[in-house]
């Protein structure tokens, strides 16, 4: 279970530091707190002249990770700093530069430490594309997959709330100048919803939405992972383009709803991905069929079997449907993909068989 960023500070705000007398967290020098599911690394910061009295609490504070769960890894530095440099005040999360132009990139480049690179994308906006990407990658993890998830939708960002994270990422990692990602799930996250207020708008044009995904793809710490899948905003503009010439790319998956005007925007997604020489790794259907609660009824709202027919005449594989259900809904409003909260139900059963069938066309086990 991955350990709470509240949960790791509230145990080291049990540790006093020797030179203010508070804690090591009301004294600000817990630093770069990363937390992944078997790992939890982070800096204490201090000055040059203070590294031997430290020694000792920085082996109180692996001590007391390690008692919040069994066997994980408790990675501490310790940091000096000059006095000059320290008299500085810290880099603030917001203003990590995102949104920057692009710089210049000659070839496609792949995240260091991931091995596949998977775009989910939709022709149309509200056929549950972000709902499905958080299920899936929910859902690969379980599998014991290294998951990360990375919300493209600049403009409207979802992953944040659908997967209940909040928080800034930090400056750190192993060059002291990466973009820190968060952590929900099992699953490594990056997302404008995290460098912005939930009702602040995005007004960018295209160059400065290009130069964050650029910089979402590479100055973003990854870290090992199996899988990184992109959630796309829906359509066939900037981003898609910017990420199909920036990113190496080792597929794309199309979602829509069975109803007629959703797959005609969904072929656009198809044709876009083509001409950019991504294959399509298959099709999902979304909201295929509901079933009433009360007397069983089912009925297909939005059309029967349209996107399997369209996975068919194309010769794509057809990765799955998942019905139209009030549970997956709630799940997601509270920040619990339904995978999580309610493994063994037929609506998580549903984003299991398509993850199993795209961890298979992989070949990740």
């Amino acid at each position: 279970m991955l350990l709470s960023r509240e949960t790791v500070l509230n145990s080291l705000a049990r540790i006093m530091d020797p030179v203010s007398g508070t804690d090591l967290v009301t004294a600000n020098l817990i630093k770069a707190l990363n937390i992944k599911l078997d790992e939890v690394s982070f800096l204490i910061e201090i000055s040059p002249d203070q590294e031997q009295k430290y020694q000792g609490i920085k082996l109180l504070a692996e001590a007391e990770i390690k008692k919040l769960q069994k066997d994980i890894v408790v990675k501490v530095f310790l940091t000096a700093h000059n006095a000059s440099a320290k008299s500085e005040p810290a880099p603030k999360p917001p203003n990590l530069k995102i949104g920057r132009h692009p710089e210049a990139q000659k070839t496609k480049m792949k995240p260091p430490g991931v091995n596949k690179v998977i775009a989910i994308g939709s022709g149309k906006g509200g056929v549950g594309k972000s709902t499905l990407s958080a299920n899936i990658a929910v859902a690969l993890s379980q599998r014991g997959l290294k998951v990360g998830l990375l919300d493209a939708d600049i403009y409207g960002p979802s992953q944040p709330k659908l997967m209940g994270v909040s928080g800034k990422p930090e400056i750190g990692g192993t060059d002291g100048k990466s973009i820190l990602p968060l952590h929900g799930y099992g699953i490594t996250l990056m997302s404008m919803g995290f460098l912005v207020a939930a009702d602040e708008a995005v007004v960018w044009r295209g160059p400065m939405l290009m130069g964050a995904l650029q910089q979402f793809i590479g100055q973003v710490e990854w870290g090992e992972l199996d899988i990184l899948l992109i959630d796309l905003p829906p359509g066939t503009g900037d981003v898609q383009l910017t990420l199909a010439q920036k990113c190496e790319l080792d597929g794309a998956v199309i979602v829509s709803t069975p109803q007629d005007v959703a797959l005609i925007d969904a072929r656009k997604a198809m044709q876009m991905f083509y001409k950019l020489d991504v294959p399509i790794l298959g099709m999902i259907e979304n909201m295929s069929t509901y079933i009433c609660t009360n007397c069983g009824h089912e009925e297909h709202l939005f059309g029967e079997g349209g996107v399997q027919l369209e996975a068919t005449k194309t010769r794509i594989d057809f990765l799955g449907e998942v019905p139209l259900d009030i549970k997956v809904r709630q799940s997601s409003d509270s920040g619990k993909p339904i995978v999580f909260s309610d493994f063994e139900s037929t609506q998580s059963r549903a984003f299991v068989k398509i993850a199993d069938k795209l961890s298979s066309k992989l070949n990740l086990g």
